[in-house]
């Protein structure tokens, strides 16, 4: 599919290089002036099929988190968050960059990501709930739309290519240029329109949506004012938050006098949250000695619930580190405790399906799906624990039962090919890997795949046509990308 001239849009550079005026604009990518592109329409179909191209660019680039717990964490404060919004019937898909750096940014087709630098600086949910509302303003508002225009033909699969080097000079500003360069040559401009006003404006909805969604509208200005005071001690290495959304004195203060508006309450931060925020730090974190003294640390600290999420992170620590009978005793000490809470119970299963034992992973799990039965995430980790315990055909058959939106992610291709190759289907198990790297913006891995599923023996009339069908799409895809380079 391609867009005419009048149906081209570039929609992630607002999110990405966010400035305060023009010039400052122009410093950082030198592109030609083409006008307004606010009354460029772009239709639902191609927008949708944009932010899919451009997720899965995403993924060739840099690291999205695939740990089923985080991303069901993430989108539950998404959703809640858009269902909010000025715009709920809007699409909005959300995940977490495996990135220490502080960022978050939105794309086309309402994809918004947030590092995981990001989450664990955060000190209260509803900072991080501020941060995303801001960026779901800014897909709300259009702005995303009035941000860039490319002139000329261009292909929705080198525009995701696009976006997504863009991201990736936020990253490394010269590998990013390198990168739009080879993509777009010479033959292809843009212009880029985005103005403070933009930024006010999502910080004026943004909060709005804050408010409307139980959140305090009071982390905003609170989270931008210590972004600010810490950037001092960045030097050069200013967090990418600070450079694609600058926070001067004059928002702080406008943010501020709205906050104050609304009536004061208190706003007590999920369990969830401080769990996930726990379990990202063990995982970023690059010494693990340390980390486990830093939440034994607080083990005799602060209130209860506090407490507990000290020993949960412990437990975590222990767990990374292999210290099974450890990790073992300090989760099912919790889980007893607290049997209502899910993050417990399926660390403690987790504990038992890293160290190999599978019988009672499994019934942990089982246990687990019994007892919330609308948790993906718990799902997903039993359907990895039926297969790494010889038992293809119920974790084939536990994959069926996932929702729509599961079946989209890339660990559903990558396990049910896995089931397939175990049920000795080899067809089948080539065509679902190649689905996975296709999902994983590796478009030459998936044909690859594809045509050793199409050397298969014994292929049924409707599973080569299927092959055929999904080997010219991918291959489109490479040659229109190759031709555009």
């Amino acid at each position: 599919m391609k867009l005419n001239s009048q149906h081209i849009i570039i929609t992630l550079v607002l999110a990405l290089f966010p400035v305060t005026n023009q010039a400052e604009l122009n410093t950082k990518i030198e592109l030609p002036d083409m006008g307004d592109s606010s009354g460029t329409i772009i239709t639902p179909a191609e927008e949708k099929e944009l932010g899919e191209y451009f997720f899965r660019s995403l993924h060739s680039q840099i690291a999205i988190n695939q740990d089923p717990e985080i991303q069901e964490y993430i989108e539950t404060i998404g959703q809640k968050l858009a269902a909010n919004s000025d715009a709920p019937s809007l699409p909005f898909h959300f995940f977490v960059v495996m990135e220490n750096d502080i960022n978050a940014f939105a794309g086309p087709g309402g994809y918004i990501g947030v590092n995981s630098g990001l989450i664990v600086l955060t000190e209260a949910e509803s900072e991080l709930a501020s941060v995303m509302a801001h960026e779901i303003a800014h897909v709300t508002q259009r702005h995303l739309y009035r941000a860039a225009e490319a002139a000329g033909r261009l292909s929705i699969p080198t525009m995701a290519a696009t976006l997504a080097a863009i991201l990736l000079g936020t990253q490394s500003p010269a590998l990013g240029q390198a990168a739009i360069m080879a993509i777009m040559g010479s033959s292809v401009q843009f212009q880029i329109d985005f103005t403070r006003e933009n930024e006010m404006e999502a910080d004026r909805v943004g909060m709005q949506t804050l408010q409307e969604a139980k959140y305090d509208p009071r982390s905003m200005p609170t989270f931008f004012e210590r972004l600010q005071q810490s950037s001092r001690y960045y030097g050069k290495d200013v967090p990418e938050f600070l450079r694609t959304h600058p926070v001067t004195a004059s928002r702080i203060s406008d943010t501020r006098g709205r906050a104050e508006t609304y009536p004061y309450r208190q706003y007590p931060d999920s369990l969830s949250y401080q769990l996930i925020r726990a379990k990202l730090q063990v995982i970023a974190s690059k010494d693990d000695a340390g980390m486990a003294k830093t939440f034994k640390s607080r083990l005799t600290q602060g209130t209860a619930e506090q407490r507990r999420i000290a020993r949960y992170g412990t437990g975590l620590v222990a767990l990374k580190a292999q210290r099974y009978n450890e990790a073992e005793s300090i989760f099912q000490d919790l889980a007893k405790q607290y049997p209502a809470q899910p993050h417990y119970a399926t660390a403690l299963a987790r504990t038992a399906l890293e160290s190999k034992n599978y019988q009672v992973a499994l019934a942990r799990y089982q246990q687990l799906t019994e007892q919330f039965p609308n948790n993906e995430a718990i799902k997903l980790e039993y359907i990895t624990t039926l297969l790494r315990s010889g038992d293809a055909g119920a974790a084939k058959k536990n994959l069926s039962a996932l929702s729509y939106k599961t079946q989209n992610l890339p660990v559903y291709f990558e396990l049910l090919a896995q089931a397939y190759n175990d049920l000795k289907q080899p067809a089948e198990s080539h065509r679902y890997l190649a689905e996975y790297y296709y999902a994983m913006g590796q478009v030459q891995d998936a044909i690859f795949q594809i045509r050793l599923a199409q050397q298969s023996k014994g292929l049924n009339p409707h599973l080569r046509s299927i092959l055929r069908e999904r080997h010219d799409f991918f291959l489109d895809e490479e040659i229109e990308a190759r031709r555009n380079q």
